[in-house]
């Protein structure tokens, strides 16, 4: 069950340190490369028992925290491996197309065509998710369930079932991923969000499309989490990246 963390683990470099930190409200953000993302966690302990010695971490030691079973411990290794993986020229590389070249809508409404009249499910209650209701039989699973969204366990019962299925990237955190890549493999799988890893080594585990976040403007980004931002850095000092594994490495 750990061979995903073991391999976000390998791709990071011994000698990168941690440059700066920031726990915001919503989003933990480290810088090394570049700025890695990873939502910050609404449950478990809130709090890091290394807080003051994060900066100046090895991003190697920093990494092995994602599997940790303290969510903000998780959140920090996560966001540490993203701020060496999920910069403008890897992602430019993977993907084939300029970071600022993608289209500028959320992976939902990228993949509108492709869902209608199927059964989509999708793990975490993102924004504006309601309209897809209306073109799909849409199945919303969340931990913290608000009205019409299914509990977690419902997901050994519906992903089995499903056409599609969407994925957050913050079940990287909380350790479900592993478990619902292996229900959904009869489906098309989108893992998606700001703390999604953007690297080929996860299509080996029935991964179709990684969908996630590239800072290119550090200080507006992390001026905006700081302050409390949410998703206000969206086309405002970051952009989504959607790398279809069909698509990877293409030159268009």
């Amino acid at each position: 069950m750990w061979e995903i963390y073991d391999e976000l683990i390998k791709l990071i470099p011994k000698d990168l340190v941690i440059k700066d930190f920031a726990a915001g409200l919503n989003w933990f953000l480290v810088e090394s490369v570049g700025t890695g993302m990873a939502m910050t966690p609404k449950e478990g302990n809130s709090y890091l028992q290394m807080a003051g010695n994060v900066v100046g971490m090895k991003v190697c030691e920093a990494a092995k925290l994602i599997k940790s079973w303290s969510n903000y411990e998780a959140a920090l290794g996560l966001a540490a491996i993203n701020s060496v993986i999920n910069t403008p020229y890897n992602v430019e590389k993977l993907s084939g197309i300029k970071v600022n070249e993608q289209p500028k809508i959320s992976d939902f409404e990228y993949m509108k065509d492709k869902i209608k009249g199927k059964k989509v499910a999708v793990i975490g209650h993102f924004p504006d998710l309601e309209p897809l209701a209306e073109i799909c039989k849409l199945s919303i699973l969340e931990r913290i369930p608000q009205k019409g969204d299914f509990p977690d366990p419902s997901c050994e019962y519906l992903l089995p079932e499903q056409d599609f299925v969407f994925i957050t990237g913050t079940t990287l955190i909380n350790k479900t991923l592993p478990r619902l890549l292996q229900l959904s493999k009869n489906a098309y799988v989108t893992v998606v969000g700001p703390s999604t890893p953007l690297t080929k080594c996860l299509y080996k585990y029935g991964i179709n499309m990684l969908a996630g976040t590239v800072v290119m403007e550090r200080n507006r980004v992390w001026n905006l989490i700081r302050e409390g931002g949410c998703r206000e850095f969206f086309n405002n000092g970051a952009l989504m990246v959607k790398v279809p594994k069909d698509k990877i490495g293409q030159r268009r």
